[in-house]
């Protein structure tokens, strides 16, 4: 029989900071491929080109404050 518990299944949040997730796509910014960076950081590239759409041309300090808008917003 096989058990669904739901570990190991789905996207997992908090890993990555937004801090390295912005680093790695300043890494592709300067020319890496998302692969080379994806295999470093430890997830796929898929996951990289999803960090892109999220925060693609952002600074740390601009991403934190996004996220720190989207918890105000939140508690209202």
């Amino acid at each position: 029989m096989i058990s669904d518990s739901g570990k190991g299944r789905g996207m997992s949040k908090g890993k990555h900071s937004e801090a390295e997730m912005i680093s790695a796509l300043k890494q592709m910014e300067a020319g890496r491929r998302a692969e080379d960076v994806a295999r470093e950081v430890g997830v796929s590239k898929h996951t990289i080109y999803a960090w892109k759409a999220k925060y693609g041309g952002l600074e740390v300090s601009e991403a934190q404050r996004l996220r720190q808008k989207g918890h105000n917003l939140a508690a209202q």
